[in-house]
């Protein structure tokens, strides 16, 4: 999975990135110097590995990851006649998800790039440059269209047509404000969209950069964001702070600000829930190991996930649910009580199975 994270001047987002990341991310720049991109494969957070880590006790542990993106760039006109930057529309394409960072929080020693502070109309800016990167490529695109259906054969601009009238609906849909994501699109054409990587199509997230003192995120306080993205609320510095704390003082710190857990936990949770991700284990005295698919998979796709031979040569899958493991406590005992079940090359996986697979190459 992989996240671009974007933002207005000054919202704190590379705050957020440097704690999301722990400083390790790799810069690097356009040849004009104006763009930086740093990026970064960070764990992703989950007690269920903490836990099953200290049943198996195996010699290696490894969490399921992300790639974090921290693209500078984009502002106010940023998108302008001809687009994005080059290299920005590249990180923003590869991306699966964006997260759109705003600033909701006041300091006169860093000045706001549009005077005052307001997440709604930042929002409002940073789609607008998204809205405006497409049109121009879907302008393009009519452009070319339109000067070579004259050229071609008459029984091959058939295709060319429909794909012109496709682009002509998406170009009117931005025109109005509106992204990719909200047309109405049959199922060929989104299919056939995929290869554009169109950034309104990609499914986003608004992260409200709060201050260090702020209340609880509540939705009622800014009725102007977007209803169909979801918002999270966080406390980019203090989450810095945190973040660069001795792991075995992280707990006392929290507790001090009355915290359950670093809300970049939470963020990179909904990461995963906006992209209709989830996890599977596998478990042994050698790892514990946590797997991503999409939700709805089944075990011959998880099976995939692990190795291509374990998906070719599938047989059964050995399959026990997390808690259902917990309530064991060992395998032997999850045979004993009949817990641990084979399943089929069909099976749904659910979120935090655990799975052995069987299989024959």
């Amino acid at each position: 999975m992989q996240i671009a994270l974007i933002g207005l001047p000054q919202s704190g987002k590379s705050t957020l990135s440097t704690a999301m990341t722990q400083g390790r991310g790799e810069a690097s720049g356009s040849r004009r110097g104006r763009v930086e991109i740093r990026s970064a494969v960070v764990d992703v957070p989950d007690a269920r590995v903490d836990r099953l880590t200290e049943m198996f006790h195996p010699r290696r542990t490894v969490y399921a990851q992300v790639r974090v993106d921290d693209v500078t760039g984009v502002s106010r006109g940023s998108a302008g006649q001809s687009g994005f930057d080059p290299q920005v529309l590249d990180a923003l394409s590869r991306s699966d998800a964006l997260m759109m960072v705003v600033r909701a929080f006041e300091d006169d020693a860093v000045p706001h790039p549009e005077v005052t502070v307001d997440p709604v109309r930042d929002v409002e800016i940073i789609m607008l440059e998204l809205i405006m990167s497409d049109l121009t490529i879907v302008e393009h695109r009519v452009e070319r269209i339109e000067a070579q259906i004259p050229k071609t054969r008459a029984d091959a601009r058939d295709k060319l047509e429909q794909e012109l009238a496709l682009m002509r609906r998406l170009a009117e849909a931005l025109s109005r404000g509106e992204p990719v994501r909200r047309v109405p699109l049959a199922a060929d054409e989104e299919v056939f969209l995929r290869s554009f990587q169109f950034l309104t199509a990609k499914p986003a997230m608004i992260v409200l950069n709060m201050g260090e003192d702020a209340e609880a995120y509540e939705r009622s306080q800014y009725p102007g964001l977007p209803e169909d993205e979801p918002v999270l609320g966080i406390r980019g510095a203090l989450e810095m702070e945190i973040a660069e704390l001795p792991e075995d003082e992280r707990a006392l710190f929290l507790e001090s600000y009355g915290i359950e857990e670093p809300g970049l936990n939470v963020l990179l949770r909904e990461c995963y829930a906006l992209l209709g991700l989830m996890s599977f284990f596998t478990v042994g005295e050698d790892e514990v190991r946590a797997w991503t698919v999409r939700r709805g998979a089944v075990a011959v796709e998880a099976a995939g996930a692990i190795h291509t031979d374990l998906a070719r040569g599938f047989i059964r899958a050995e399959v026990i649910g997390y808690d259902d493991m917990l309530a064991c406590g060992t395998m032997a005992e999850a045979r004993k009580r009949g817990r641990l079940r084979l399943e089929g090359k069909d099976y749904v996986v659910q979120n935090g199975d655990i799975l052995n697979i069987r299989f024959n190459v």
